[in-house]
């Protein structure tokens, strides 16, 4: 999750929410791709969740990337919670999953340098202190007693809301891990088709990057636990965004949108004050009951946005949600797919002429029916291989379009990033699938296997 918003002047009038959203719109050159993924620390010994402190512990790795590799220290009180360095940053989930967000940059060959260069020092670190780290939908043994909460105070807050306003809440902040990427748009209008194209196809990405078979200790009946969590976590801050397709839809219909969805916090001085159900329209009037008289600034816009969770999400770029954190080369492949399809307008055009027909109820059912049964989903007469299939043809066509040499000019573009993809169209097999068949197969129902099999 985020590390807290700074700059920005008190907010005067509402026009300034809209503003800061549309001050996101960039011309085509500047367009960059900004991939983000978490991931599992545990000790190798123990295969116990790594706790904050200690000598096998998150802050002993996040002090070895300090030390060793120049990142620069985010703190919050006496704890370090987060890195930075060179446009990217490197923060803590509330259980201790280690992310990386990664810099804006310009092509795949790029960011998926940046993941190789993140895996290798972490791994650097951790081999010295005896952990590892795993890339999973969701944590498949840990229960939420077994899991350390980090020292952010939005955790706690967090913690403290979520069985209020749902069931799944804390699974999803303690035991799961995604993989996304950032993107950007030229103006209001690319950013309505690129927001429905991401909202209507996220399903795809889900059963596409299926990745959490397993949850405390057995199978759970889904090929995309995580997905399955975000279903049941807050109806005011997930889900599909159904507004987003109705005609007029624009910056402004998102702020009305991101105005409805209860605070969590307000961060002043270094701490966060709970504002735990209260109203954004209230703090623009000075009314909000946290901080009495006060009115917003814009970090604290920005701040609200980042507490907002549907499949993709709209801030002054557009993030993708829906897939489960997973192996390296989807780590690479899910940047691929997205930018496939969103940055050629040929590939946009077409990915859009795939979903406008479908309904609200399609496109909700899709989403279920992709968290349990991956690639073999089917429902409402879409069949999710056929349409994962031509989902990836059309990727890999904007791919070539857009023609971004690597290995200094010896690859032509950026299309072998979607071999991982190209793989399960091919076989139907998602990695949730490979891991039941381990799990069913030669692990012999010992899930403890899957760490040594399947960390970085």
């Amino acid at each position: 999750m985020s590390i807290p918003q700074s700059g920005g002047g008190p907010i005067e009038h509402r026009d300034q929410l809209t503003e800061f959203l549309a001050s996101g719109c960039k011309p085509r050159a500047d367009w960059r791709i900004g991939t983000e993924h978490e991931k599992f620390g545990y000790c190798q010994d123990t295969l116990k969740p790594l706790p904050y402190d200690g000598q096998r512990s998150i802050r002993a790795v996040l002090e070895g990337l300090r030390d060793g590799f120049g990142w620069t220290p985010v703190s919050e009180g006496d704890n370090i919670i987060g890195l930075t360095k060179d446009g990217a940053n490197v923060s803590l989930e509330p259980g201790g999953q280690l992310e990386l967000s990664g810099a804006p940059l310009e092509t795949i060959h790029q960011t998926c340098d940046e993941v190789n260069q993140h895996l290798h020092e972490v791994k650097t670190v951790a081999d010295t202190i005896g952990v590892r780290f795993i890339g999973l939908g969701a944590a498949p043994i840990w229960r939420h007693e077994d899991m350390p909460v980090m020292p952010k105070g939005r955790y706690r807050l967090m913690t403290d809301y979520m069985d209020r306003v749902g069931t799944h809440g804390k699974q999803m902040m303690y035991r799961t891990c995604t993989v996304q990427v950032n993107l950007d748009f030229s103006d209001e209008a690319d950013m309505v088709k690129k927001l429905r194209v991401a909202l209507a196809l996220q399903p795809v990405a889900t059963a596409l990057f299926a990745n959490s078979p397993f949850f405390e200790g057995k199978p759970n009946g889904h090929k995309s636990w995580r997905s399955r969590i975000w279903r049941d976590l807050d109806p005011a801050r997930t889900g599909t965004l159904p507004f987003v397709f109705e005609d007029g839809f624009g910056f402004d219909r998102y702020v009305d949108y991101a105005l409805d969805v209860p605070m969590y916090f307000v961060y002043r001085d270094g701490r966060y004050v709970d504002a735990l159900g209260q109203s954004f329209r209230d703090f623009l009037d000075g009314k909000l009951p946290a901080l009495p008289g006060e009115v917003p600034t814009l970090s604290d816009w920005a701040d609200h946005l980042t507490t907002i969770f549907p499949e993709a999400r709209l801030k002054k770029y557009m993030e993708m949600r829906g897939a489960d954190g997973g192996p390296w080369r989807r780590l690479c492949a899910l940047p691929a797919l997205w930018v496939g399809l969103l940055y050629d307008q040929s590939a946009l055009d077409a990915a859009w002429d795939l979903a406008r027909g479908w309904d609200l109820e399609t496109r909700e059912a899709m989403r279920v029916a992709a968290s349990v049964d991956g690639l073999a989903a089917q429902t409402h007469g879409v069949n999710m291989h056929d349409l994962a299939r031509e989902v990836v043809v059309l990727a890999e066509g904007g791919l070539k379009a857009r023609a971004c040499p690597g290995a200094g000019g010896l690859l032509p573009d950026e299309t072998h990033f979607l071999n991982a993809l190209k793989e399960s169209i091919e076989t139907g097999q998602t990695p949730a699938d490979e891991l039941l068949s381990r799990y069913h197969g030669d692990w012999q129902g010992d899930l403890t296997r899957i760490y040594a099999d399947y960390s970085y």
